[in-house]
């Protein structure tokens, strides 16, 4: 008679949690970049910095989501060009940095994710 036996994170139970770990490493190298892409753009456009706004940008959970946000800032629509400031009497359009970062990081996200996935041994943990 023969026997076979099981082994491995995949059988004890391991594997979800590094599974999740790799997620939620993932999330933040992900927002870690997209944060400063927002900042490097705010930098080029903003023609008197003073600091305030750029100080607001951060991360936040929202759900299972992890978020680029300006919030508190009650002007940050305005800037964005999405506020109900922005119209042809102002003549501010807006300097779209949300719209045109979340664009690039969709593009880059992936390849983040995949640095990641090498660089934090998950695959190797999962192989036991």
């Amino acid at each position: 008679m023969s026997s076979v036996s099981f082994s491995g994170p995949l059988f004890d139970g391991a594997a979800p949690g590094i599974i999740d770990r790799f997620r939620r490493a993932a999330q933040d190298k992900i927002g870690q970049h997209a944060t400063d892409e927002v900042h490097s753009r705010l930098g080029e456009v903003i023609r008197h910095p003073t600091g305030y706004y750029e100080g607001h940008i951060h991360t936040e959970m929202q759900a299972d989501d992890l978020v680029v946000t300006d919030t508190p800032v009650v002007y940050g629509p305005w800037l964005e060009g999405v506020g109900s400031m922005n119209s042809p009497r102002t003549r501010f359009p807006g300097y779209h940095t949300f719209l045109l970062v979340s664009q690039k990081i969709d593009g880059e996200a992936q390849a983040l994710a995949e640095a990641e996935l090498e660089d934090g041994g998950y695959l190797e943990a999962l192989n036991g």
